[in-house]
């Protein structure tokens, strides 16, 4: 172990209510990352080290945690990106079960207020397989390849700093809206839900959700600022109101 240069990484133990930083001396190999290190501690000093991770491949979203206070990917975070002392800390805005491991099941009860995909009876009905532009399905392709890692959500300062969870989803599920109302099969309108108990309008646009997102969505400027123009453009513009009005409710 002598001749084995070596990272100090710095891991939160503990819960919320009773916490402290513990120290670990970690021998480093070419190409290790945050998360070798971590089940490094785990298998060699703290068995009882709680860590939550899958596929290590930057696909399953498991393995999010703040590293040297940005929120990342413990798998796609190399050693050699730091300095000699690595600090690893849970997700701020999530509540802590234990060490490294977060609740995060607030996350999917929003999920369930989000209408999903609905087609036209007619589009339903048809028994042909739909035609879609080519820059539609690339729209919407963007937005299906989150993997729900919950990053985006940590870093949002509405819900980190402000704790606002009882009035904005959070840009994850600004995302998944945004794919179901650019979709142009989907039928449905769900303005009044963005306006409303989403909180679209909470965001003002800092894009530090697209900053710390593992997949390169672009989540504010292809996301959270359409959503607020057709909600604008719905609720605050008095001539388009009163045209939709008297032609009915129709999709944007």
């Amino acid at each position: 172990m002598a001749n084995v240069s070596t990272v100090t990484m710095r891991i939160f133990r503990g819960t919320a209510e009773n916490n402290e930083m513990v120290n670990f001396r970690v021998p480093v190999r070419e190409g290790m990352v945050v998360l070798d290190a971590v089940l490094w501690v785990q298998a060699n000093a703290a068995s009882d080290l709680a860590v939550r991770w899958n596929c290590k491949a930057a696909k399953c979203g498991s393995c999010s945690a703040e590293i040297d206070g940005f929120p990342r990917l413990m798998c796609k975070s190399p050693v050699e990106e730091y300095g000699n002392t690595i600090s690893v800390r849970p997700m701020h805005t999530f509540p802590v079960i234990r060490d490294l491991v977060t609740d995060v099941s607030w996350n999917y009860e929003v999920n369930k207020k989000i209408p999903p995909f609905t087609p036209s009876s007619k589009d339903a009905s048809d028994p042909k397989p739909w035609r879609m532009q080519q820059e539609d399905v690339e729209r919407v392709i963007e937005f299906r390849k989150c993997i729900e890692c919950f990053l985006c959500q940590d870093v949002c300062h509405v819900l980190r700093n402000h704790d606002r969870k009882d009035a904005f989803f959070g840009p994850r599920f600004m995302i998944r809206a945004a794919a179901l109302e650019m979709h142009p099969k989907d039928s449905l309108d769900r303005r009044p839900l963005l306006k409303g108990e989403a909180g679209v309008g909470m965001c003002n646009v800092t894009k530090c959700c697209t900053d710390v997102c593992p997949e390169h969505i672009h989540i504010t400027d292809n996301a959270i600022i359409p959503l607020k123009e057709r909600v604008a453009d719905e609720y605050f513009d008095p001539i388009r109101a009163l045209l939709r009005r008297r032609g009915g409710p129709k999709k944007g």
